[in-house]
């Protein structure tokens, strides 16, 4: 298997701030461009953790190749 790279990216706004959140752009090597969905997870630090694992463990639910 080819080695991989996690592209994410995490930051704390005061909740009732956030209008709106879109995609981020990845340039790859051979000049194409990939998106990565962005998440929002609201809640106290321990609901936020906690989302945030549940959140990991599916999406390396999505590769089981992995």
């Amino acid at each position: 298997m080819a080695n991989l790279v996690l592209v994410y990216g995490m930051r704390l706004l005061p909740a009732d701030e956030v209008v709106k959140v879109g995609s981020a752009p990845v340039e790859l090597q051979n000049g194409n461009e990939a998106h990565v969905t962005m998440h929002v997870l609201e809640g106290s630090r321990e609901e936020i953790e906690a989302q945030l694992k549940l959140s990991v463990d599916a999406f390396f639910d999505f590769y089981p190749e992995i």
